[in-house]
C-alpha cells in the first residue's frame, strides 16, 4: 500500500462483492449495499457487464471473496449467540456490515480498524452514497507502522474486560508471518470466548499460472504477497498462542457448506482457506 493512499486491493474486493450480487444467482453472500459503496460509475459499469470483476475468468476469486464474507458473518452470529457483543473488523476496507446487516445484532458494538487514508476514503464513499453511519460503529484509524492494534482499540473505547469477535479478511497474504502471528497473539490474549475468522492462502503445489498472475497483479498495485501459510503449521501456531478451538475450512469444506445443490454449478477452486479460532 502506498503512503497516504487508500488500499487498492480494498477497492478490488468491494468490486468483486458488487459483481457477485449481479451475476452469481442466488448470491452466496447477499449485500444490499455492495453496489452503492463502490460508487455510481463503477456500479454502472458492472451493470453493463463491463469490468474484469464480472468476467467468467475472475469467477473463482469473486466466489471466494463472497464466501469469506458469508463465513465470517455466520461465525459472528455464532459468537453473538454465545454472548459476544463486540465485533472488530481489521482492515475493514469497504465492508458494509455495520451499515445494514448489523441491525440484526442488537447491542453489538462495532469497531472498524484500518489505515487512516483508507478509512478517510471509505467515509467519503459513504457520504457520497448517502449511507448512514450507525451509532453502534466506531472508526479506529491505525497506521501499524507507527502504532499498535491495542492502542487503536483502546483509543476507540474497546472494552478489554469483555470478549470480542474479529474479522480479518483479505489481509494476511500481504503481511509478514511475524506480523500475522503478532495480531493473532493479541487476539488470543483477550477474554475467553473471543475469536477471529480470517482467510489465508497456502502455497500452490506447483507453478500455478492463475495464482502467479494474481500475485503479479497485486504486486503491480504496490501490495505484494508476503505470506503463504501451511495449514498444519498454522493450526499448530494457533494452538501455541492459546486458542482452544481451531477450525480450518478449505475449498472442499466451504463447498460442502455453501455450494450444495446450486443450479449454476458454482464451486470454489484454489488455495484459499478460512480459519476460525476461539479463545
Amino acid at each position: 500500500m502506498e503512503a497516504n493512499q487508500p488500499s487498492r486491493t480494498a477497492q478490488g474486493a468491494a468490486l468483486h462483492r458488487a459483481a457477485h450480487q449481479l451475476v452469481d444467482t442466488p448470491p452466496v453472500f447477499a449485500d444490499p449495499l455492495a453496489l452503492r459503496i463502490v460508487g455510481e460509475a463503477d456500479a454502472a459499469e458492472l451493470r453493463q457487464g463491463k469490468g474484469r470483476q464480472i468476467m467468467a475468468e475472475t469467477r473463482p476469486l469473486r466466489l471466494f471473496i463472497a464466501t469469506r464474507s458469508r463465513f465470517t458473518e455466520d461465525s459472528l452470529a455464532e459468537a453473538y449467540a454465545d454472548g459476544v457483543r463486540q465485533y472488530v473488523l481489521l482492515g475493514a476496507g469497504l465492508d458494509t456490515f455495520a451499515y445494514e446487516r448489523a441491525r440484526a445484532f442488537k447491542d453489538l458494538t462495532i469497531f472498524e480498524i484500518d489505515h487512516p487514508a483508507t478509512q478517510a476514503w471509505k467515509r467519503t464513499r459513504l457520504a457520497e452514497a448517502a449511507i448512514t453511519v450507525p451509532e453502534s460503529l466506531t472508526y479506529a484509524p491505525v497506521d501499524f507502522e507507527r502504532d499498535t492494534l491495542a492502542n487503536g482499540l483502546s483509543a476507540a473505547g474497546f472494552d478489554f474486560d469483555k470478549p470480542a469477535f474479529f474479522a480479518w479478511l483479505g489481509v494476511t497474504p500481504y503481511l509478514t508471518r511475524e506480523a500475522i502471528m503478532g495480531t493473532l497473539g493479541f487476539i488470543a490474549s483477550l477474554k475467553p470466548k473471543s475469536g477471529v475468522a480470517f482467510d489465508y492462502a497456502e502455497p500452490p503445489s506447483e507453478d500455478h499460472a492463475g495464482f502467479r498472475a494474481m500475485a503479479e497483479r497485486v504486486a503491480a498495485l504496490g501490495e505484494p504477497f508476503r505470506s503463504l501459510l501451511d495449514p498444519r503449521e498454522l493450526a499448530a501456531s494457533l494452538k501455541e498462542l492459546g486458542f482452544r478451538r481451531i477450525e480450518d475450512f478449505g475449498g472442499e469444506e466451504l463447498n460442502a457448506r455453501y455450494f450444495q445443490g446450486r443450479v449454476d454449478g458454482a464451486r470454489l477452486a484454489g488455495r484459499g482457506h478460512m480459519m476460525r479460532a476461539i479463545v
